[in-house]
């Protein structure tokens, strides 16, 4: 299997779960040139690999199969292109597999699913909570970024629910946006168990082109279109900045960088 644009899924976890999204593109393009693989660069006055990752992991996140995809000079053997990979990754980051990609072909997220451990004496209530937002018919938010606003993501949430002992955040992705998963965190009052210590996982990137359209239940599928939304008022905008100025920590909110 041969290919000049490659598609890896890998692991990030452990400490490397504190490594930033910008650090580990630095990491990457060391271990491309340590394993002496030709990968095409990006023009201008900083070139760099040409390397898309289908969506950022948050900071403090331990991700389970995540995509990133990488151009080549030339073609080259998938498997050990794998291989070279996995002998230059430092401890927590783990290549688990390649496929050949098109060079035009982009891997757009779908759908991804977070997950983060429950202490069994919070689980009742949290699944309860869990029920009372996927009942509602508008779960309004309150975001500042790209530009102050009310949102609307409850067509983002796929399913929400606490299962083998784990709060489970199963979200559609959208090109126009999804639910944060810190912002649900704190819709279901559970913002504290990652205060506490508790680690989260994504556990899926599912992309569109994986994804086999003729066994897909068609009424299973992203919203189509954007999410409602309406303005904030100058009081409430203030209100927020100062809450995120204060709330300022080394490790920022969990959730899929996607505005």
């Amino acid at each position: 299997m041969f290919g000049d644009k490659l598609r890896f899924r890998f692991a990030k976890t452990g400490t490397l779960r504190l490594l930033s999204h910008h650090d580990l593109m630095r990491c990457l393009e060391r271990m491309l040139r340590r394993a002496a693989l030709p990968f095409k660069s990006t023009a201008g006055f900083h070139p760099g690999p040409r390397v898309v990752f289908a969506l950022s992991l948050p900071l403090g996140v331990e991700g389970l199969d995540e995509v990133v995809e990488i151009e080549f000079l030339k073609e080259l053997d998938a498997d050990e292109t794998l291989a070279a990979l996995r002998a230059q990754a430092p401890l927590g980051l783990d290549f688990t597999r390649v496929a050949v990609v098109p060079m035009r072909a982009t891997g757009t997220p779908r759908r991804i699913v977070y997950r983060l451990p429950v202490p069994d004496d919070r689980a009742d209530a949290l699944r309860e909570r869990c029920e009372e937002v996927m009942a509602q018919a508008k779960v309004w938010v309150e975001r500042l970024r790209p530009n102050p606003k009310r949102l609307n993501v409850r067509p983002y949430l796929r399913t929400v629910t606490v299962a083998g002992g784990r709060l489970v955040l199963d979200l559609w992705v959208t090109g126009t946006g999804t639910a944060r998963a810190d912002e649900l965190l704190k819709l279901l009052n559970a913002a504290d168990l990652v205060d506490a210590g508790a680690v989260a996982e994504r556990t899926t990137v599912e992309l569109r082109d994986e994804v086999d359209s003729t066994t897909t239940d068609p009424a299973d599928v992203p919203p189509d279109g954007p999410a409602d939304a309406l303005p904030l008022d100058p009081a409430t905008v203030a209100t927020l900045t100062q809450s995120h100025k204060e709330d300022d920590s080394p490790v920022p909110a969990l959730g899929p960088v996607v505005e």
